[in-house]
């Protein structure tokens, strides 16, 4: 049997028009702010006018660590919500926007697939609203503004090798993280090095992504350290005065997008932070939005559950206020196999030993979920090669973790495949057995922090840190930043900071390569291993296959 293709079938999604998906969520259209037919803004007005409203029920995506079998958590997360709509509930999607970066390269689209997308698929994956665009604008805006100021006579006294701020472009470049700027003499100032992060990893992006409102966002942005003097004080944006013209660059941008599934329920797509560099999270406005409007809210995390759940719970739910009610934690059989150990050529074929050889990574997964105090559901997003031992041992195991593991033929069937996972997430969301709260204290010494992530996530020895390291922290913590929450950059694949390393892996130690004071967004970066934010493109780019064809329509985006 031929499957279609996600983009045929988001071209052939019966869209209904944006007014009409706002009304299922009680917003009128005078509080839309359309972009097309199919996608709009949702008015600070309007936001501002639901504030005392209850929330809704915040269930959270998850998934054990991505491997090239491919897991499925976005096209899980638009299934889970259309399916707690199918069985009468009010429910909302909220994930991120996708990168253009790669869209071109080599990861594909960002907005589900088969019959569990969200539509506009290829405005979604092209320049959709505008926000990336506007934050690249402000992050350059604030680039060049700390080059004027060091051109006209550098007032701040600023040490022109001190300056941390880099410039992004929303594209995967490698030939730009290391550059030398400003050559070719007096006119165009003092040459000094330079680079170029991808947009997604700016720190405009998590501040977008964590900001409450437009005075929130003007502070933290202000809040950004750009650059240090020789004495090494801080020089921060609000010195360079950039802060004002950034939010107005920003204005439309901080407003949630709303737009719809392929079988018409509303989904929030807002923000982009990398899952690595950043916490990888959709906006806290769009999150704590659709709480406001809908019953159950269905939101995702960027990568694994090492990195992503656990920056949302102990990043954002602790910034934001927020309380998981449920965790899904996706899996797939072929996911299972290959982390024990059988080969991507070789999946297809029915191999129950193999499967059961790789749960430990699930199992792991399930319990650092647990010990958030949040009950953790399995959802095996079915491949329509998966037999019915391979899903049973899956299951089996799972249930021997204390969890139920449930089926899920969205990706095929819609909602009616996501039926019974949604049933099952429902009926714990309103058991209200959460009691959630993050694995570590505001007050514990940022060292700590990071040793408490190392050795109770990923369950390692210890994290390696030398002098140097401790002593930023130090001093860090002196500046009064010590209560920030730890923000881990470390490989997406495994559990070490080793990306061959599949399994759940012991006995390993995490090397924190350096730390980073992302002072405006409200946390510390800890880089571990090789982690790059700028990332580059394969030797065949998606690129090269996406085009236009004969009837207009776009060809090769995924």
């Amino acid at each position: 049997m031929g499957y279609k293709t996600d983009i045929e079938i988001a071209r052939e999604a019966d869209k209904k028009p944006i007014q009409e998906i706002g009304a299922k969520l009680g917003i009128s259209s005078d509080d839309l702010l359309p972009y097309g037919h199919d996608k709009a803004k949702v008015s600070q007005s309007f936001i501002n006018s639901v504030q005392d409203r209850t929330d809704g029920k915040l269930i959270l995506v998850t998934a054990i660590n991505p491997t090239p079998a491919g897991e499925g958590k976005t096209t899980t997360t638009v299934g889970l919500g259309d399916g707690l709509n199918r069985i009468g509930k009010n429910a909302c999607v909220c994930i991120r926007e996708a990168s253009l970066g790669p869209n071109f390269g080599m990861k594909g689209g960002a907005a589900g697939g088969g019959y569990a997308q969200i539509v506009p698929m290829e405005e979604m994956n092209l320049h959709f609203t505008g926000d990336f665009h506007a934050i690249t604008s402000a992050h350059s805006l604030l680039s060049a503004m700390i080059d004027n100021h060091i051109y006209w006579g550098n007032e701040l006294e600023i040490d022109t090798r001190r300056v941390v701020w880099r410039r992004v472009v929303d594209m995967n470049d490698r030939a730009l993280r290391q550059i030398t700027a400003s050559l070719g003499g007096v006119a165009n100032g003092f040459p000094r090095e330079a680079g170029f992060d991808i947009t997604v990893a700016s720190e405009v992006m998590a501040i977008l992504c964590l900001a409450k409102d437009l005075q929130d966002l003007q502070k933290r942005l202000g809040d950004m350290i750009v650059a240090y003097r020789r004495d090494r004080s801080p020089v921060f944006c609000r010195d360079i005065k950039a802060d004002g013209a950034m939010t107005v660059l920003l204005k439309d941008a901080m407003q949630p997008n709303l737009v719809q599934t392929l079988e018409n329920n509303p989904a929030f797509v807002h923000g982009g932070p990398f899952a690595n560099i950043a916490h990888g999270c959709n906006s806290v406005i769009a999150t704590t939005t659709a709480l406001k409007l809908a019953d159950y809210v269905v939101t995702e995390a960027g990568f694994g559950a090492d990195l992503g759940a656990e920056k949302f719970m102990n990043i954002k739910c602790r910034k934001a206020g927020l309380s998981p009610s449920v965790v899904v934690c996706v899996a797939t059989v072929r996911a299972m196999k290959m982390n024990g150990g059988v080969a991507k050529a070789d999946l297809g074929a029915e191999n129950v030993d193999a499967v059961k050889a790789g749960c430990p990574n699930l199992g792991r997964h399930i319990e650092n979920l647990k010990s958030f105090g949040v009950p953790v559901v399995v959802a095996i997003n079915h491949f329509v090669t998966d037999t019915d031992a391979e899903v049973q041992a899956v299951k089996d195991f799972v249930a021997e973790q204390g969890a139920e593991a449930i089926l899920s033929r969205h990706w095929e069937l819609g909602s009616e495949g996501s039926a019974d996972l949604a049933t099952k997430v429902a009926e714990l969301a309103d058991a209200d057995t959460a009691n959630f709260a993050p694995i570590y204290p505001d007050d514990m010494a940022l060292s700590e922090k990071i040793q408490t992530i190392c050795k109770r996530i990923y369950r390692a020895d210890e994290a390696l840190m030398d002098q140097k390291i401790r002593d930023q922290l130090k001093l860090w913590e002196e500046q009064g930043y010590g209560h920030l929450p730890v923000c881990m950059a470390k490989t997406q694949y495994s559990f070490s900071t080793d990306p061959n390393l599949r399994g759940a892996p012991t006995g390993h130690s995490v090397p924190v390569r350096e730390v980073r004071l992302s002072a405006g967004a409200g946390f510390i970066v800890a880089v571990c291993g090789e982690i790059m934010t700028m990332p580059g493109l394969p030797r065949v780019p998606s690129a090269e296959n996406i085009m236009l064809n004969v009837d207009g329509q776009i060809e090769g985006l995924f």
